[in-house]
Protein backbone atom coordinates (compact mmCIF):
# COMPACT_ATOMS: atom_id res chain seq x y z
CA UNK A 1 0.00 0.00 0.00
CA UNK A 2 3.09 2.25 0.73
CA UNK A 3 4.74 1.81 -2.46
CA UNK A 4 0.51 2.96 -3.91
CA UNK A 5 0.93 6.34 -2.26
CA UNK A 6 4.24 6.86 -3.12
CA UNK A 7 3.18 6.64 -6.84
CA UNK A 8 0.07 8.64 -6.34
CA UNK A 9 2.10 11.57 -4.97
CA UNK A 10 4.74 11.11 -7.62
CA UNK A 11 2.04 11.21 -10.49
CA UNK A 12 1.06 14.28 -8.31
CA UNK A 13 3.61 16.47 -8.19
CA UNK A 14 4.88 15.33 -11.95
CA UNK A 15 1.42 16.64 -12.97
CA UNK A 16 1.73 20.02 -11.29
CA UNK A 17 5.26 20.49 -12.96
CA UNK A 18 3.81 19.82 -16.29
CA UNK A 19 1.36 21.92 -14.93
CA UNK A 20 3.21 25.15 -14.09
CA UNK A 21 6.09 24.26 -17.26
CA UNK A 22 3.25 24.19 -19.88
CA UNK A 23 1.73 27.82 -18.02
CA UNK A 24 4.98 29.51 -18.25
CA UNK A 25 5.80 27.99 -21.80
CA UNK A 26 2.29 29.79 -22.59
CA UNK A 27 2.88 33.32 -20.91
CA UNK A 28 6.07 33.23 -23.30
CA UNK A 29 3.97 32.08 -26.32
CA UNK A 30 1.14 34.72 -25.33
CA UNK A 31 4.40 37.53 -24.64
CA UNK A 32 5.92 36.77 -28.20
CA UNK A 33 2.65 36.53 -30.04
CA UNK A 34 1.15 39.97 -28.50
CA UNK A 35 4.88 41.57 -29.69
CA UNK A 36 4.67 40.00 -33.10
CA UNK A 37 1.08 41.05 -33.40
CA UNK A 38 1.47 44.75 -31.32
CA UNK A 39 4.95 45.24 -32.70
CA UNK A 40 4.07 48.22 -35.10
CA UNK A 41 1.05 49.95 -33.39
CA UNK A 42 3.43 50.15 -29.88
CA UNK A 43 6.06 51.62 -32.31
CA UNK A 44 3.43 54.52 -33.57
CA UNK A 45 2.03 54.89 -29.94
CA UNK A 46 5.16 55.74 -27.68
CA UNK A 47 3.91 58.85 -26.93
CA UNK A 48 1.77 56.88 -24.78
CA UNK A 49 4.38 56.40 -22.50
CA UNK A 50 3.37 59.95 -20.35
CA UNK A 51 -0.05 58.36 -19.50
CA UNK A 52 1.34 55.99 -16.84
CA UNK A 53 4.41 57.89 -15.54
CA UNK A 54 5.30 54.64 -13.98
CA UNK A 55 2.54 53.67 -11.82
CA UNK A 56 1.49 50.76 -13.61
CA UNK A 57 -0.42 48.94 -11.02
CA UNK A 58 -1.98 52.22 -9.56
CA UNK A 59 -3.38 52.62 -12.65
CA UNK A 60 -4.27 49.12 -13.58
CA UNK A 61 -5.18 47.49 -10.53
CA UNK A 62 -3.96 44.82 -8.57
CA UNK A 63 -5.57 41.04 -9.80
CA UNK A 64 -6.15 38.10 -6.04
CA UNK A 65 -4.12 35.13 -7.59
CA UNK A 66 -3.50 34.25 -10.68
CA UNK A 67 -4.81 36.30 -13.58
CA UNK A 68 -3.30 36.41 -17.36
CA UNK A 69 -5.82 38.91 -18.19
CA UNK A 70 -4.08 41.35 -15.19
CA UNK A 71 -1.47 43.04 -17.38
CA UNK A 72 -0.69 46.03 -18.70
CA UNK A 73 2.16 47.49 -21.10
CA UNK A 74 5.68 48.41 -19.45
CA UNK A 75 6.59 50.76 -22.27
CA UNK A 76 9.77 51.82 -20.71
CA UNK A 77 11.08 47.87 -21.50
CA UNK A 78 8.83 47.33 -24.33
CA UNK A 79 7.27 44.53 -22.68
CA UNK A 80 3.93 43.47 -20.85
CA UNK A 81 4.12 43.31 -16.81
CA UNK A 82 1.66 41.72 -14.72
CA UNK A 83 0.03 42.74 -11.37
CA UNK A 84 -1.39 39.31 -10.21
CA UNK A 85 -0.37 37.71 -7.25
CA UNK A 86 1.37 34.86 -9.48
CA UNK A 87 3.68 36.91 -10.86
CA UNK A 88 5.67 37.33 -7.19
CA UNK A 89 8.33 34.80 -7.67
CA UNK A 90 12.23 34.57 -8.20
CA UNK A 91 12.46 35.81 -12.20
CA UNK A 92 9.50 37.97 -11.73
CA UNK A 93 7.25 39.97 -14.52
CA UNK A 94 5.48 42.04 -12.07
CA UNK A 95 5.33 45.69 -12.52
CA UNK A 96 7.83 48.24 -11.02
CA UNK A 97 4.76 49.47 -8.86
CA UNK A 98 3.71 45.73 -7.65
CA UNK A 99 5.52 45.49 -4.26
CA UNK A 100 4.74 48.90 -3.02
CA UNK A 101 1.61 49.28 -4.83
CA UNK A 102 0.02 45.46 -4.46
CA UNK A 103 1.45 44.75 -1.68
CA UNK A 104 2.32 48.19 0.70
CA UNK A 105 6.16 47.09 0.64
CA UNK A 106 8.96 49.47 0.41
CA UNK A 107 9.69 49.42 -3.58
CA UNK A 108 13.04 47.64 -5.22
CA UNK A 109 15.78 50.24 -5.28
CA UNK A 110 16.77 51.69 -8.93
CA UNK A 111 19.50 49.63 -9.71
CA UNK A 112 17.25 46.32 -8.86
CA UNK A 113 14.67 47.35 -11.19
CA UNK A 114 14.74 44.56 -13.60
CA UNK A 115 14.13 46.62 -16.66
CA UNK A 116 15.19 50.19 -15.86
CA UNK A 117 17.62 51.68 -18.08
CA UNK A 118 20.26 54.37 -16.38
CA UNK A 119 19.13 57.65 -15.63
CA UNK A 120 16.27 58.93 -14.54
CA UNK A 121 12.29 59.10 -16.18
CA UNK A 122 9.95 61.89 -15.78
CA UNK A 123 6.63 62.43 -17.37
CA UNK A 124 7.24 59.15 -19.44
CA UNK A 125 10.64 61.22 -20.78
CA UNK A 126 13.89 59.07 -20.11
CA UNK A 127 17.00 61.36 -18.94
CA UNK A 128 20.54 60.65 -18.63
CA UNK A 129 23.00 60.28 -15.65
CA UNK A 130 23.38 64.31 -14.70
CA UNK A 131 20.37 65.84 -16.62
CA UNK A 132 18.89 68.92 -14.53
CA UNK A 133 15.56 69.61 -15.31
CA UNK A 134 13.52 73.19 -14.07
CA UNK A 135 10.14 72.38 -12.21
CA UNK A 136 8.77 75.62 -11.55
CA UNK A 137 11.74 77.83 -9.13
CA UNK A 138 13.67 74.24 -8.23
CA UNK A 139 16.30 72.43 -9.71
CA UNK A 140 16.34 68.62 -10.13
CA UNK A 141 19.16 66.67 -10.84
CA UNK A 142 19.22 62.86 -12.00
CA UNK A 143 21.69 61.16 -9.68
CA UNK A 144 21.65 57.16 -9.37
CA UNK A 145 18.43 56.99 -10.96
CA UNK A 146 16.82 59.12 -8.87
CA UNK A 147 15.45 63.13 -9.36
CA UNK A 148 17.25 65.01 -6.57
CA UNK A 149 15.20 68.34 -6.37
CA UNK A 150 15.88 71.67 -4.16
CA UNK A 151 13.13 72.56 -1.96
CA UNK A 152 12.97 76.33 -2.43
CA UNK A 153 9.33 78.01 -2.15
CA UNK A 154 8.06 79.46 -5.11
CA UNK A 155 6.45 82.84 -6.09
CA UNK A 156 4.15 81.30 -7.91
CA UNK A 157 2.04 78.42 -6.06
CA UNK A 158 -0.75 76.96 -7.97
CA UNK A 159 -2.30 75.85 -4.63
CA UNK A 160 -3.02 79.54 -3.43
CA UNK A 161 -4.40 80.40 -6.52
CA UNK A 162 -6.68 78.07 -6.29
CA UNK A 163 -7.66 78.86 -2.77
CA UNK A 164 -8.17 82.20 -3.98
CA UNK A 165 -10.30 81.61 -6.97
CA UNK A 166 -12.44 78.37 -5.27
CA UNK A 167 -13.11 81.20 -1.53
CA UNK A 168 -15.26 84.23 -2.24
CA UNK A 169 -12.45 86.86 -1.28
CA UNK A 170 -13.84 89.68 -3.69
CA UNK A 171 -10.65 89.22 -5.88
CA UNK A 172 -9.39 86.49 -8.25
CA UNK A 173 -5.71 85.12 -8.61
CA UNK A 174 -3.96 84.61 -11.86
CA UNK A 175 -0.69 82.93 -12.48
CA UNK A 176 2.01 85.44 -13.96
CA UNK A 177 4.56 84.00 -16.72
CA UNK A 178 6.96 87.05 -15.40
CA UNK A 179 6.95 85.42 -11.84
CA UNK A 180 7.36 81.81 -12.61
CA UNK A 181 10.56 80.32 -11.92
CA UNK A 182 11.12 83.12 -8.94
CA UNK A 183 11.50 81.88 -5.14
CA UNK A 184 9.24 83.45 -3.15
CA UNK A 185 12.48 85.60 -1.66
CA UNK A 186 13.68 86.85 -5.16
CA UNK A 187 10.25 88.28 -5.32
CA UNK A 188 10.21 89.92 -2.36
CA UNK A 189 13.77 91.17 -3.04
CA UNK A 190 13.41 92.36 -6.77
CA UNK A 191 9.86 93.36 -7.36
CA UNK A 192 9.24 95.38 -4.43
CA UNK A 193 11.99 97.70 -2.93
CA UNK A 194 10.91 100.30 -0.27
CA UNK A 195 12.89 100.84 2.63
CA UNK A 196 10.38 101.02 5.94
CA UNK A 197 9.72 104.79 6.51
CA UNK A 198 12.42 106.57 8.50
CA UNK A 199 11.49 108.05 11.99
CA UNK A 200 11.39 111.37 9.83
CA UNK A 201 8.66 110.25 7.95
CA UNK A 202 7.11 108.64 10.19
CA UNK A 203 7.11 112.25 12.72
CA UNK A 204 6.08 114.39 10.06
CA UNK A 205 3.13 116.46 10.83
CA UNK A 206 -0.04 115.29 9.56
CA UNK A 207 -1.72 117.89 6.92
CA UNK A 208 -5.23 118.23 5.78
CA UNK A 209 -7.01 119.39 2.35
CA UNK A 210 -8.36 122.83 2.07
CA UNK A 211 -11.66 121.85 1.04
CA UNK A 212 -14.50 122.78 3.22
CA UNK A 213 -15.56 119.71 6.19
CA UNK A 214 -18.89 119.56 4.40
CA UNK A 215 -17.65 118.63 0.94
CA UNK A 216 -19.75 116.00 -0.69
CA UNK A 217 -17.32 113.44 -1.60
CA UNK A 218 -18.28 111.05 -4.93
CA UNK A 219 -19.27 107.55 -4.26
CA UNK A 220 -16.64 107.14 -7.38
CA UNK A 221 -13.44 109.21 -8.30
CA UNK A 222 -10.58 108.37 -10.77
CA UNK A 223 -7.85 111.35 -11.15
CA UNK A 224 -7.40 110.73 -14.93
CA UNK A 225 -11.59 111.08 -15.04
CA UNK A 226 -11.32 114.86 -13.48
CA UNK A 227 -7.45 116.09 -15.71
CA UNK A 228 -7.75 113.81 -18.50
CA UNK A 229 -3.99 114.15 -19.70
CA UNK A 230 -2.32 115.07 -16.88
CA UNK A 231 -1.68 111.63 -15.04
CA UNK A 232 0.37 109.34 -15.97
CA UNK A 233 -0.32 105.28 -15.98
CA UNK A 234 1.97 102.69 -15.06
CA UNK A 235 5.61 101.56 -15.72
CA UNK A 236 7.08 98.40 -15.04
CA UNK A 237 9.98 98.18 -12.72
CA UNK A 238 10.67 94.44 -14.15
CA UNK A 239 13.30 92.87 -11.30
CA UNK A 240 14.87 96.10 -10.07
CA UNK A 241 13.62 96.61 -6.77
CA UNK A 242 12.75 100.35 -7.02
CA UNK A 243 9.13 100.88 -6.26
CA UNK A 244 10.59 103.70 -4.24
CA UNK A 245 11.33 105.41 -7.37
CA UNK A 246 8.99 104.86 -9.53
CA UNK A 247 5.88 105.86 -7.63
CA UNK A 248 7.73 109.01 -6.33
CA UNK A 249 8.22 110.00 -10.36
CA UNK A 250 4.77 109.30 -11.17
CA UNK A 251 3.46 111.10 -8.06
CA UNK A 252 5.22 114.41 -8.82
CA UNK A 253 4.58 113.78 -12.52
CA UNK A 254 0.80 114.15 -11.78
CA UNK A 255 1.33 116.64 -9.38
CA UNK A 256 3.03 119.04 -11.31
CA UNK A 257 0.72 118.43 -14.30
CA UNK A 258 -2.47 119.58 -12.39
CA UNK A 259 -0.80 122.78 -10.82
CA UNK A 260 0.94 124.07 -13.94
CA UNK A 261 -3.15 123.36 -15.64
CA UNK A 262 -1.30 121.02 -17.96
CA UNK A 263 1.84 123.55 -19.30
CA UNK A 264 4.09 120.55 -18.18
CA UNK A 265 2.77 116.95 -18.79
CA UNK A 266 6.04 115.01 -18.99
CA UNK A 267 5.98 111.82 -17.41
CA UNK A 268 9.17 111.74 -14.96
CA UNK A 269 12.20 109.30 -14.68
CA UNK A 270 12.48 106.99 -12.28
CA UNK A 271 15.69 105.54 -13.69
CA UNK A 272 17.01 109.25 -13.46
CA UNK A 273 16.93 108.61 -9.38
CA UNK A 274 17.26 104.99 -9.71
CA UNK A 275 21.01 106.05 -11.45
CA UNK A 276 21.31 109.59 -9.46
CA UNK A 277 20.01 108.98 -6.01
CA UNK A 278 21.41 106.18 -4.80
CA UNK A 279 24.31 107.22 -2.61
CA UNK A 280 27.03 104.62 -2.08
CA UNK A 281 24.02 101.81 -3.04
CA UNK A 282 22.65 101.05 -6.29
CA UNK A 283 19.28 102.18 -6.89
CA UNK A 284 17.89 98.90 -7.76
CA UNK A 285 18.77 97.15 -4.43
CA UNK A 286 15.86 99.28 -2.67
CA UNK A 287 15.45 102.97 -1.24
CA UNK A 288 13.66 105.52 0.76
CA UNK A 289 11.13 107.82 -0.68
CA UNK A 290 12.34 110.42 1.75
CA UNK A 291 15.48 110.46 0.16
CA UNK A 292 13.76 110.23 -3.48
CA UNK A 293 11.60 113.83 -2.58
CA UNK A 294 15.07 115.23 -1.25
CA UNK A 295 16.17 114.63 -4.66
CA UNK A 296 13.64 115.90 -7.04
CA UNK A 297 13.60 119.17 -4.46
CA UNK A 298 17.33 119.18 -4.69
CA UNK A 299 18.51 118.19 -7.93
CA UNK A 300 15.11 117.95 -9.66
CA UNK A 301 14.84 114.87 -12.76
CA UNK A 302 14.01 115.10 -16.42
CA UNK A 303 10.95 113.31 -18.04
CA UNK A 304 11.16 109.86 -18.70
CA UNK A 305 11.33 110.24 -23.07
CA UNK A 306 14.78 111.73 -21.71
CA UNK A 307 16.32 109.72 -19.45
CA UNK A 308 14.14 105.88 -20.27
CA UNK A 309 14.74 103.00 -18.32
CA UNK A 310 17.94 100.74 -18.93
CA UNK A 311 17.00 97.95 -20.66
CA UNK A 312 19.81 95.91 -18.47
CA UNK A 313 20.03 97.31 -14.40
CA UNK A 314 23.04 95.25 -13.96
CA UNK A 315 24.92 96.90 -16.14
CA UNK A 316 28.18 98.24 -15.01
CA UNK A 317 27.98 101.42 -17.27
CA UNK A 318 24.78 102.15 -15.39
CA UNK A 319 26.17 105.30 -13.66
CA UNK A 320 24.31 108.76 -13.21
CA UNK A 321 24.08 109.90 -16.53
CA UNK A 322 22.50 113.79 -15.66
CA UNK A 323 23.75 116.93 -13.82
CA UNK A 324 22.35 120.53 -13.26
CA UNK A 325 23.65 123.67 -11.84
CA UNK A 326 21.38 126.16 -10.02
CA UNK A 327 20.65 129.27 -11.66
CA UNK A 328 21.03 131.61 -8.34
CA UNK A 329 16.98 131.34 -8.08
CA UNK A 330 16.27 127.92 -6.75
CA UNK A 331 15.34 127.12 -10.33
CA UNK A 332 18.14 123.92 -11.70
CA UNK A 333 19.37 123.58 -15.41
CA UNK A 334 20.30 120.26 -16.68
CA UNK A 335 24.13 120.51 -17.80
CA UNK A 336 24.14 117.36 -19.67
CA UNK A 337 22.37 116.15 -23.22
CA UNK A 338 19.26 113.70 -22.43
CA UNK A 339 21.08 110.05 -22.49
CA UNK A 340 19.41 109.04 -25.76
CA UNK A 341 19.31 110.13 -29.65
CA UNK A 342 15.76 110.77 -29.83
CA UNK A 343 14.35 113.31 -27.40
CA UNK A 344 16.09 117.15 -27.16
CA UNK A 345 14.33 118.62 -24.03
CA UNK A 346 16.65 118.37 -21.13
CA UNK A 347 14.28 120.73 -19.07
CA UNK A 348 14.67 119.80 -14.66
CA UNK A 349 11.53 119.25 -12.78
CA UNK A 350 11.61 120.08 -9.12
CA UNK A 351 8.97 119.63 -6.33
CA UNK A 352 8.63 121.18 -2.78
CA UNK A 353 9.57 119.60 0.24
CA UNK A 354 7.09 116.40 0.55
CA UNK A 355 4.36 116.49 3.15
CA UNK A 356 2.32 113.93 4.75
CA UNK A 357 -1.32 113.92 4.15
CA UNK A 358 -4.05 112.38 7.29
CA UNK A 359 -4.58 109.17 7.54
CA UNK A 360 -7.86 109.57 7.84
CA UNK A 361 -10.00 107.83 4.77
CA UNK A 362 -12.37 111.06 4.04
CA UNK A 363 -8.76 112.95 4.13
CA UNK A 364 -7.14 111.31 1.66
CA UNK A 365 -10.28 111.60 -0.40
CA UNK A 366 -10.32 114.93 -0.21
CA UNK A 367 -6.20 115.49 -0.95
CA UNK A 368 -6.66 113.00 -4.44
CA UNK A 369 -9.72 115.10 -5.20
CA UNK A 370 -8.31 118.78 -4.30
CA UNK A 371 -4.77 118.44 -5.53
CA UNK A 372 -4.37 114.88 -7.01
CA UNK A 373 -2.69 111.62 -6.74
CA UNK A 374 -0.98 110.60 -3.46
CA UNK A 375 1.94 108.42 -2.54
CA UNK A 376 1.18 105.30 -0.53
CA UNK A 377 2.99 102.79 1.38
CA UNK A 378 2.10 99.43 2.02
CA UNK A 379 2.95 96.00 3.48
CA UNK A 380 3.12 93.14 0.41
CA UNK A 381 2.55 89.61 1.46
CA UNK A 382 2.38 86.28 -1.14
CA UNK A 383 -0.93 86.28 -2.23
CA UNK A 384 -0.75 90.46 -3.57
CA UNK A 385 2.41 88.83 -6.11
CA UNK A 386 -1.21 86.85 -8.06
CA UNK A 387 -3.35 89.47 -7.93
CA UNK A 388 -5.77 89.73 -11.48
CA UNK A 389 -8.93 91.74 -10.55
CA UNK A 390 -11.19 92.56 -7.91
CA UNK A 391 -11.04 94.33 -4.36
CA UNK A 392 -7.79 92.93 -2.79
CA UNK A 393 -7.70 91.98 1.08
CA UNK A 394 -5.14 89.43 2.53
CA UNK A 395 -5.62 85.97 2.03
CA UNK A 396 -3.93 83.80 4.72
CA UNK A 397 -2.76 80.89 3.16
CA UNK A 398 -3.82 77.50 3.69
CA UNK A 399 -0.73 75.56 3.77
CA UNK A 400 0.63 73.39 6.67
CA UNK A 401 4.04 74.86 6.56
CA UNK A 402 2.99 78.36 6.26
CA UNK A 403 5.49 79.83 8.33
CA UNK A 404 7.46 79.65 4.81
CA UNK A 405 5.18 81.55 3.66
CA UNK A 406 4.47 84.48 5.94
CA UNK A 407 6.47 87.44 4.10
CA UNK A 408 6.09 90.42 4.54
CA UNK A 409 8.15 93.78 2.86
CA UNK A 410 7.61 97.38 2.25
CA UNK A 411 6.05 98.85 -1.07
CA UNK A 412 5.28 101.90 -2.38
CA UNK A 413 2.33 102.69 -4.89
CA UNK A 414 0.16 105.67 -6.04
CA UNK A 415 -3.53 106.10 -5.09
CA UNK A 416 -5.34 107.46 -7.89
CA UNK A 417 -8.95 107.40 -7.25
CA UNK A 418 -11.77 104.92 -5.06
CA UNK A 419 -15.08 103.82 -5.49
CA UNK A 420 -17.50 101.26 -3.81
CA UNK A 421 -18.99 98.22 -5.30
CA UNK A 422 -20.29 94.73 -4.60
CA UNK A 423 -17.43 92.31 -3.74
CA UNK A 424 -16.91 89.75 -1.02
CA UNK A 425 -19.98 87.64 0.01
CA UNK A 426 -22.18 89.98 -1.77
CA UNK A 427 -21.63 92.80 0.62
CA UNK A 428 -20.94 96.38 -0.62
CA UNK A 429 -17.53 97.32 -0.37
CA UNK A 430 -15.45 100.21 -0.27
CA UNK A 431 -12.40 100.49 -2.43
CA UNK A 432 -8.87 102.75 -3.40
CA UNK A 433 -7.62 102.59 -7.00
CA UNK A 434 -4.07 102.05 -6.91
CA UNK A 435 -0.92 102.37 -9.54
CA UNK A 436 1.58 99.34 -9.63
CA UNK A 437 4.76 99.04 -10.87
CA UNK A 438 4.61 95.63 -12.59
CA UNK A 439 3.50 96.61 -15.62
CA UNK A 440 0.44 96.79 -17.69
CA UNK A 441 -0.28 93.23 -17.80
CA UNK A 442 -0.78 92.78 -13.93
CA UNK A 443 -3.67 93.00 -12.60
CA UNK A 444 -6.40 95.59 -13.95
CA UNK A 445 -4.09 96.95 -16.91
CA UNK A 446 -1.16 97.78 -14.24
CA UNK A 447 -3.74 98.80 -11.23
CA UNK A 448 -5.43 97.32 -8.43
CA UNK A 449 -8.41 97.86 -6.18
CA UNK A 450 -7.93 97.44 -2.43
CA UNK A 451 -9.96 97.61 0.73
CA UNK A 452 -10.57 101.05 1.91
CA UNK A 453 -11.12 102.62 5.16
CA UNK A 454 -9.89 99.57 7.02
CA UNK A 455 -6.28 100.20 6.49
CA UNK A 456 -5.78 97.21 4.56
CA UNK A 457 -1.94 96.45 4.64
CA UNK A 458 -1.29 99.28 6.05
CA UNK A 459 -2.52 101.00 2.80
CA UNK A 460 -3.71 104.26 5.02
CA UNK A 461 -1.11 104.68 7.05
CA UNK A 462 1.74 106.95 5.69
CA UNK A 463 0.37 109.07 2.78
CA UNK A 464 2.57 111.34 1.05
CA UNK A 465 2.73 114.04 -1.49
CA UNK A 466 4.38 116.84 -2.70
CA UNK A 467 3.71 120.40 -4.84
CA UNK A 468 5.65 121.16 -8.04
CA UNK A 469 8.19 123.70 -8.02
CA UNK A 470 6.93 126.23 -10.02
CA UNK A 471 8.47 130.07 -10.73
CA UNK A 472 6.14 132.33 -11.68
CA UNK A 473 7.23 132.30 -15.20
CA UNK A 474 6.36 128.29 -15.57
CA UNK A 475 2.84 129.00 -14.42
CA UNK A 476 0.29 129.44 -17.42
Amino acid sequence: MWNGYKILIFSYLTTEIWMEKQYLSQREVDLEAYFTRNHTILQGTRFKRAIFQGQYCRNFGCCEDRDDGCVTEFYEANALCYCDKFCDRENSDCCPDYKSFCREEKEWPPHTQPWYPEGCFKNGQHYEEGSVTKENCNSCTCSGQQWKCSQHVCLVRPELIEQVNKGDYGWTAQNYSQFWGMTLEDGFKFRLGTLPPSPMLLSMNEMTASLPATTDLPEFFVASYKWPGWTHGPLDQKNCAASWAFSTASVAADRIAIQSKGRYTANLSPQNLISCCSKNRPGCNSGSIDRAWWYLRKRGLVSHACYPLFKDQNATSNGCAMASRSDGRGKRHATKPCPNNVEKSNRIYQCSPPYRVSSSETEIMKEIMQNGPVQAIMQVREDFFHYKTGIYRHVTSANKESEKYRKLQTHAVKLTGWGTLRGAQGQKEKFWIAANSWGKSWGENGYFRILRGVNESDIEKLIIAAWGQLTSSDEP
